[in-house]
This record gives C-alpha cells, sequence and structure tokens, in this order.
C-alpha cells in the first residue's frame, strides 16, 4: 500500500518533477536573498526560510506542484519588525504566524475564496505578473553597476533559448539550458556582469534548531501580535489565490484548509531553525508548473537542492549571471500575465472591468497584495449588491376598499429605499395587503422597511395584512419588527 502511495502521490511524473524542482531552486536563491535584503535581514535567513518551507509544504501542503518560500510580500511587513525590534522578534513572530495560519485552517477559512470573484483573481494575477517585470529593471537598469550591452545581450540570449528550445526538444526544461547555457558561457568568457554572489553572502552551513532569544511575556506578545496577524492574512491570502491558479493551470483541484495548515506548520517550524515568515510563490509555483512540475516531489527537491546548492555548491551557484535569472522571470512574466483580459474589457460587463482594473491599480500601487484583493472583493461586493438590488418589483392591484402590492424580489439594505417608494400612501384607503410570498427579507434594513411601509398606511387608517412571508423571513420580522408586536396586523401563511 506504501508502495501505491508513493507511485501515485510522488513519483507518478517523477522526470518532469525533478527537472522542475531544478530550475525552481536556481531561481529561488536570487528571490531569497533579495527579499533577505527587503527584510532587513542576512541572506541566509531568506535562503533557510526557502529551504525549509519548501520542504515542509512538500508534504504537509494542500496543493501538489505549488512552490512555497519567502516572498516579498512578507518581507515587506517583517522589514519594520526587524528595524524596530531586532532579528529574534522576527523569529517570534514567524512562530506565531505559523500557530495563528494552523489555527485559520482548523477553522476551514480557506473556504472564504469562494467569495474571490474571477475578476480579482484576473487582476490578482495581472499584477503580480506586473510586479514580477518590475522587479527585473534594476538588473536592466543601466545606470546600475555592472548593467552593459553585455546584460542586454545576455538577456535577449536566454529569451531566445527559452522561447526557441521547446521547437526543437522538450526533454529538458529550457530555463534550466538557459541558466546552464548562459553560466557556463559568461564563465567561459570571463564575463565582467552581475551574478547571483553579486546579490549577498550564500551560507556555507547547515541549518540548526534554535529558540527565539526573546522575552516570554505580555510585552513581547503585544510586540509580534500585530505583525503576526497581517503575516497570516497575507501570507494565507497570496497561498490561496495561487493555489486557485495552479488549480487553474493544471485543471485539478486543492485542499484549501490543508493548505492553511501546510503553511502554519511550515511556518512554525522556519522560526525554529532561524527564517523568515514565507507563502506561495506565484512566480516560482509558474515556472515549476511550465517546467513539467506537477506533483509534490518538485517541491521537495525544491527545497532540497535550494539547500545543497547555497551550503554545498555555493562557489559554482555565486557564479550564475542574474542575466540569465532575468530572462527566466521575464518568461515568467509573460506567462502569468492573462492577455486575453485586454479583449475581455470590451465583452466583459463594466463592473466586473472597473474590479479587474482596480485589483491591478492597488496591488501596483502599493505593492501589497492583500490591499490590492481586499480591493476587489469589496467592489465585487458592492456591484453586486448593487445588481441584486434592482431586482425588486412591486406590482399594484386596487379595488373600491383593499389595495394589493404583490412585491416580487429580494429585499435588503441596497434595496430596501426602493422598496419603500414603491407603495402610495397619498390615497386613503380602508384596506391594503402586502403580498411578499415572492419576496425575501434579509437583514434588518429590510425589516425596518417593512416596519416604515406598514406605520405610514396605519397613520392614514388604513387596516394592513402581511401576506405570505417565508420561514426565513418571518423569523427576521418576528425578532427584529416592532409593527406586528400587537399580533393583529401581521398574517404571515402561504
Amino acid at each position: 500500500m506504501f508502495l501505491s502511495y508513493l507511485r501515485r502521490v510522488w513519483l507518478f511524473n517523477l522526470r518532469n518533477d525533478v527537472l522542475a524542482g531544478l530550475v525552481v531552486a536556481l531561481a529561488l536563491i536570487p528571490e531569497a536573498i533579495a527579499f533577505s535584503i527587503i527584510a532587513g535581514v542576512d541572506p541566509k535567513v531568506g535562503l533557510y526560510a526557502s529551504f525549509s518551507i519548501a520542504t515542509i509544504i512538500a508534504f504537509a501542503g494542500g496543493r501538489p506542484g505549488m512552490i512555497s518560500a519567502a516572498t516579498g510580500a512578507m518581507a515587506l511587513v517583517i522589514a519594520s519588525l526587524v528595524k524596530d525590534h531586532g532579528l529574534q522578534y522576527l523569529l517570534a513572530a514567524t512562530v506565531l504566524t505559523g500557530a495563528l495560519q494552523v489555527i485559520a485552517g482548523w477553522l476551514h477559512l480557506g473556504q472564504l475564496m469562494r467569495f474571490v470573484s474571477r475578476s480579482v483573481v484576473t487582476g490578482f494575477v495581472n499584477a503580480l505578473a506586473i510586479l514580477i517585470f518590475m522587479a527585473q529593471l534594476p538588473e536592466l537598469n543601466p545606470n546600475t553597476q555592472g548593467v552593459t550591452w553585455v546584460v542586454y545581450a545576455m538577456t535577449a540570449a536566454g529569451l531566445a533559448i527559452i522561447y526557441g528550445l521547446p521547437y526543437f526538444t522538450k526533454a529538458v526544461p529550457s530555463p534550466l539550458v538557459t541558466i546552464v547555457v548562459l553560466t557556463a558561457f559568461s564563465i567561459a568568457m570571463g564575463l565582467d556582469i552581475r551574478t547571483v554572489g553579486d546579490m549577498g553572502e550564500l551560507p556555507s552551513s547547515l541549518p540548526v534548531f534554535l529558540l527565539p532569544d526573546v522575552p516570554l511575556n505580555w510585552a513581547t506578545l503585544m510586540i509580534i501580535l500585530p505583525y503576526s496577524a497581517t503575516l497570516m492574512v497575507v501570507g494565507l491570502l497570496e497561498s490561496l489565490m495561487t493555489a486557485t491558479i495552479v488549480d487553474d493551470m493544471t485543471d485539478t483541484k486543492s485542499d484549501k484548509s490543508r493548505e492553511c495548515v501546510g503553511q502554519g506548520v511550515a511556518n512554525i517550524a522556519t522560526g525554529f531553525i532561524g527564517g523568515m515568515a514565507g507563502c506561495a510563490m506565484i512566480g516560482q509555483s509558474v515556472i515549476n508548473v511550465k517546467s513539467g512540475g506537477r506533483g509534490r516531489l518538485s517541491t521537495l527537491v525544491a527545497g532540497v537542492v535550494l539547500l545543497i546548492l547555497v551550503v554545498f555548491l555555493g562557489e559554482w551557484v555565486s557564479q550564475i549571471p542574474m542575466a540569465a535569472l532575468v530572462a527566466v522571470m521575464i518568461m515568467v512574466s509573460i506567462g502569468t500575465f492573462h492577455w486575453a483580459s485586454f479583449k475581455n474589457l470590451r465583452e466583459h460587463p463594466k463592473s466586473s472591468s472597473v474590479v479587474m482594473l482596480s485589483t491591478v491599480a492597488v496591488t501596483v500601487f502599493t505593492h501589497d497584495l492583500a490591499q490590492g484583493v481586499l480591493t476587489g472583493v469589496l467592489l465585487s461586493g458592492f456591484f453586486f449588491a448593487h445588481k441584486i438590488s434592482q431586482i425588486l418589483l412591486v406590482h399594484h392591484d386596487h379595488t373600491s376598499d383593499t389595495h394589493t402590492y404583490r412585491v416580487v424580489g429580494q429585499v435588503f439594505f441596497a434595496s430596501a429605499e426602493r422598496f419603500v417608494d414603491a407603495f402610495d400612501f397619498d390615497e386613503v384607503v380602508p384596506r391594503v395587503v402586502i403580498d411578499v410570498s415572492r419576496a425575501h427579507f434579509w437583514d434588518i434594513t429590510a425589516v425596518s422597511a417593512l416596519d416604515k411601509v406598514v406605520f405610514k398606511f396605519r397613520r392614514e387608517g388604513a387596516q394592513v395584512e402581511v401576506l405570505g412571508l417565508n420561514d426565513a423571513s418571518a423569523t427576521l420580522v418576528d425578532q427584529f419588527a416592532v409593527h406586528d408586536k400587537d399580533g393583529k396586523d401581521l398574517i404571515v401563511g402561504h
């Protein structure tokens, strides 16, 4: 049975998973170093984190083939904590972040992804593609030391290999070939260009278990809790969004609750070996999938090979030209961007386009994925509420002594005013019947609107009957309405 499990879960795509993991490991190194610099810590903190998180999430995560490691979104949150309180508080915050994520998984908070619309996901993907491309610009800036025409030529050659090689063979991932070929060419020609070694010193030893050296008291908790809560939200949001994207790319499903718990377990362990908090990486996940990675083995290989490369082969890894990795990341940016969204701007409803563009704009402007997605979700909710509020009709029939109003649609905070305005309070009649058998009252604002209508008619001397409340609406009216408390004027039935 164990062998069957291995073949089904780990070894079903052996060759492609191993090769894809190698590509990801090489691409992770400069990013982990760069994120460490953003966070204000030693490069080994980001590298150890990337190794630990990728390795553990391979076993504990809910989305096979997705890459998790140290990320820029988390580094931005961490930076002020490190500046004000130092590395040890960062490690403590990382452990607490993991604990909060485990709790979130147990509470099945991953199911909240159901409220993220397709327009928000598209905006998220496009924003990340733009951010990934923008992150490469410093390596192509002629004002940066070491950036000459040679760098541009190497980057162009890298892109040519990446896009050209698959026409001849797909036996080996073209990004891996690009890195190997350009590194060999750079070493052979003795090119004076920026390399991975210029990003920072690589660690020379394996990580060791350690306890964060902070006081275990209430004051420490009050320092790290706000950061940990933010890291939890940002980490889970980026991880769950990335899982959704990988789901679409591979046409498979992920376990969102397990992913939340897995991210938490990975961050807890990472905090105890001197690493920073991390989460899923869409760029590396796209590299993995496009290089053929599908299973948990690809993520495990990426984490293990990363550690082997930086600790035991650091002298060689440090000579990889940044131009090769820039070419790979440009490929990721191009492949990540949803190019059909330009055509969809004309074809999709304007509200969907506004949601997508707003998500992109806020994310790119703030470099904060959480703010961008939150903006998109709020706008989606607003437009949805507006659309539903328009689906409210009130038909008016009358005889000499009775006016009957038949309400059709949804009555809630956004449609309550239209509900009240649909009634004619000017004409005095002895009896008014409000038939709500085809309506639903959703909140206390709707109940308050019903109260307002009934009391207005009563002031004009009319007897009011409310007919046809469904069970849910009747329960809400019974709890919160005022007009029916004497029990005489409200009739509930069908």
